[in-house]
C-alpha cells in the first residue's frame, strides 16, 4: 500500500524521536552518575526519576485523547520543546543547593522531560499503526524495527551521556543537547511533511480508558514487565557497578563511567537489535493469532528464571566479587535478549488488539501501563538496593515477572487482527 505523503511525514517523526532518544538516554547517564559523584544514596537517586515516571503515567494517559483531538504532530512539536526547556533548566542547577533543593529541582526538571517523552513517543508508535502495510506481517516488522531502532538509539545516548559527562562536563552536555533539539524542532516546524491525521473536534477524553478486555490485560502484564527490568535497571545496577570499579579517585570515577556508561549502552543496543529482529526471530509470517499469543505467554516464563538465578547467586556471594560481576554481566545480556523479545511481543499486539480509529487512545492507555511499571520499578530500585542490595533488587525482578505471566495467560487471540 503506497502512500508518500503520510510515509514522508512517518520517516520526519521517527527521526526526531530518534534524535530526542539519544537526549533522553544521556539525560539519564548525566543525571544519575553527577548525582552519585555528588554523594546521593540509592534512594534519593531513585527520587531523581520519579516525577519523571509519574508524569509519564499522566502524559500517556492524556496523550492519546491529545493526539487524537489535535493530531500527531502536535504531539510531537510539544515534545520535542519541553525538552528542550528542561535542558537549559537542567543546565542551571546551583552546586551551592541543599541536597533537599537540588533533589527537588531535578525531580521538576526530569518530570517535565517525562511529559516531553512520552508526547513524542506518541506520534511515533501511532504512526505506525496508521501507515504500516497490511500485508505479510507488516506491521509487526515495522512496530519492531521503530522500537528496535529507538532503543539501540538509546542506547548510544547512554554512552554519550557518560562520555560527555566525563570530557566536558554536566551544564555543557546539556546545553548542547537543548541546541541540537532545538534546531530539529525549528527544522520540522517549516518542513514537516503532510500525511497525518491532524485530529478530531469530537473526540472525548473518557475514550482513553479501554474496553478491550486484551488492551486491559496485556497493559497490566506491561506493567510488571517494565517495573521488572528498572527495579535493577534504574539504580541498583549502575550504582553496583560504579561501586566495583572506581578507585575514588578523579581519574578513577572518569573511568567508572566510561565502563559503566558503556555497559548500560551495549544492553539497550542489544534490546534494540533483538527488537528489530524479533518477527524474523519468532517466523511471525509463519504463525496464527493463537500462536503469537502463546509465544507472548512463553517468553516471559522464560525471562523469568535469569533474575532468580541472578538474586540466588547474588545472595550467595553477599559481597561483591569478580567471578558474581562477570556472572551478572553474561545474566543480564540475557535477560536483555528474552526482555527484548517480550517488549516486542507486546508491542505488536497493543497495535493488534486496536483500531485505527482507537489507536492513540490505547496506544496511550498501554504507554500509561508503561510508565507506571517503570514508576513501580523505579521506586523498588533505589528502595531494595538500600536495603537489601543487588540480591533483592534482582528478587523483585523475578516475582514481577512471575505477575507479568499471569497477565499475559489472560489474553485470548480471538481478537487479534493481522495487519
Amino acid at each position: 500500500m503506497s502512500r508518500p505523503e503520510g510515509l514522508a511525514a512517518y520517516f520526519a517523526v521517527t527521526a526526531a524521536y530518534w534524535a530526542f532518544m539519544l537526549t533522553d538516554g544521556a539525560l539519564r547517564m548525566l543525571v544519575l552518575l553527577h548525582f552519585n559523584t555528588l554523594g546521593f544514596s540509592p534512594i534519593q537517586l531513585a527520587y531523581l526519576f520519579v516525577l519523571y515516571e509519574i508524569a509519564g503515567v499522566v502524559t500517556n494517559l492524556s496523550a492519546g485523547w491529545i493526539a487524537a483531538r489535535f493530531g500527531l504532530t502536535s504531539t510531537l512539536y510539544a515534545g520535542l520543546a519541553l525538552q528542550v526547556v528542561a535542558l537549559l533548566a537542567l543546565s542551571m542547577l546551583d552546586p551551592g543547593w541543599t541536597v533537599a533543593a537540588s533533589v527537588v529541582f531535578v525531580m521538576l526538571v526530569q518530570g517535565l522531560s517525562g511529559v516531553a517523552k512520552d508526547l513524542a513517543k506518541m506520534s511515533s508508535k501511532s504512526a505506525v499503526k496508521l501507515l504500516a502495510p497490511t500485508e505479510g506481517a507488516g506491521l509487526f516488522r515495522w512496530v519492531a524495527l521503530l522500537t528496535g531502532s529507538k532503543n539501540a538509539v538509546k542506547g548510544l545516548g547512554f554512552l554519550l551521556g557518560a562520555g560527555a559527562l566525563g570530557l566536558i562536563g554536566f551544564v555543557p552536555s546539556v546545553l548542547s543537547m537543548a541546541a541540537i533539539l532545538a534546531v530539529i524542532l525549528v527544522v520540522l516546524l517549516f518542513r514537516m511533511p503532510s500525511g497525518l491525521p491532524t485530529g478530531k473536534k469530537g473526540a472525548k477524553f473518557k475514550e482513553v480508558f479501554s474496553k478491550n478486555r486484551n488492551v486491559n490485560w496485556l497493559s497490566l502484564a506491561r506493567v510488571f514487565l517494565f517495573g521488572a527490568r528498572d527495579v535493577w535497571f534504574v539504580v541498583g545496577i549502575p550504582i553496583y557497578f560504579y561501586s566495583v570499579l572506581s578507585d575514588g579517585t578523579p581519574e578513577g570515577n572518569r573511568a567508572a563511567f566510561f565502563m559503566v556508561g558503556t555497559f548500560m549502552a551495549l544492553w539497550i543496543i542489544l534490546y534494540g537489535a533483538v527488537q528489530a529482529s524479533a518477527p524474523k526471530l519468532l517466523r511471525a509470517r509463519e504463525r496464527s493469532e493463537a500462536e503469537i499469543v502463546a509465544g507472548a505467554r512463553f517468553w516471559v516464563g522464560l525471562l523469568f528464571f535469569v533474575p532468580l538465578v541472578l538474586a540466588a547467586l547474588a545472595w550467595l556471594a553477599a559481597t561483591p566479587a569478580l567471578w558474581l560481576t562477570i556472572c551478572v554481566v553474561i545474566g543480564l545480556l540475557a535477560f536483555g535478549a528474552l526482555f527484548a523479545l517480550n517488549s516486542s511481543l507486546h508491542s505488536y499486539l497493543i497495535l493488534a488488539f486496536t483500531s485505527s480509529e482507537r489507536v492513540t487512545m490505547d496506544v496511550g492507555f498501554y504507554y500509561m501501563a508503561n510508565a507506571a511499571g517503570r514508576l513501580l520499578g523505579t521506586v523498588l530500585s533505589g528502595l531494595s538496593y538500600q536495603l537489601g542490595g543487588l540480591p533483592l533488587c534482582l528478587g523483585i525482578a523475578a516475582l514481577m515477572i512471575a505477575l507479568s505471566w499471569l497477565s499475559i495467560g489472560n489474553l485470548s487471540a480471538k481478537t487479534v487482527s493481522r495487519d
